[in-house]
């Protein structure tokens, strides 16, 4: 496993197709925190909706870098079609892994905000969980399920908008509004905590889905 998920990434670096969906994280974060202040919570609202449209749409981009064919030879000599999209989600997660470092520290650069250990704290399990729910939802739009690129778009774009817009919806909108709260950092750990539970669960279910989708396809 651990080979297949670096031949991955090499593939995804080759590529460059990354570039888009970091440079899309990178813009929307400064644009958002730049200049803040007051609780660390509220800037880390903003740093776990950049990483939520960016791990969607790098998930989209891992799961589709292979075309059927090569996918077909990569899951023989993996020994199964699951680990090769297990290896798509790793290195998804890997990428994300990597964002949360900016998405933590950009916004003490460039705002001002009160510091505290608690306050990181939530702001790592906040970004943590956007990007389980962008992998989510980027499986479910993988050309394993949705092989033609107009409809993973319109699709990819529906759950996004309904993922971030939907009234309480968990883990995302009501991580955001958890975030935006008038709330100490201390009380937000259970909630927050909670969300990125719900967010690992939908990861799990998704890719679940996505390989019973694709099994049957193949």
């Amino acid at each position: 496993m651990t080979a297949l998920v670096r031949c991955t990434a090499a593939t995804l670096l080759h590529s460059q197709r990354y570039l888009a969906p970091v440079l899309l994280f990178t813009g929307v974060l400064t644009v958002l925190t730049v200049n803040g202040r007051g609780p660390l919570p509220s800037a880390y609202a903003s740093s776990a909706g950049a990483l939520f449209l960016c791990a969607t749409w790098l998930t989209v981009v891992v799961t589709g870098l292979d075309d059927p064919a090569r996918r077909a030879i990569l899951a023989v000599s993996a020994g199964g079609a699951w680990k090769v999209l297990l290896a798509s989600v790793a290195t998804a997660l890997a990428c994300c892994t990597a964002l949360m470092v900016p998405g933590l520290l950009l916004p003490l650069w460039t705002g001002s905000y009160e510091v505290t250990p608690t306050g990181l704290l939530v702001g790592a399990a906040a970004q943590a969980t956007a990007a389980f729910a962008g992998c989510a939802v980027g499986v479910l739009c993988s050309p394993q399920v949705l092989p033609r690129p107009g409809y993973a778009l319109a699709a990819a774009l529906g759950l996004v908008l309904a993922a971030l817009f939907t009234q309480g919806l968990p883990p995302v909108n009501r991580l955001l509004h958890l975030l935006s709260a008038d709330t100490g950092p201390a009380a937000l750990l259970g909630p927050v905590g909670g969300q990125l539970a719900v967010a690992a669960l939908l990861l799990a279910g998704a890719s679940g889905l996505a390989h019973q989708i694709g099994a049957r396809r193949g």
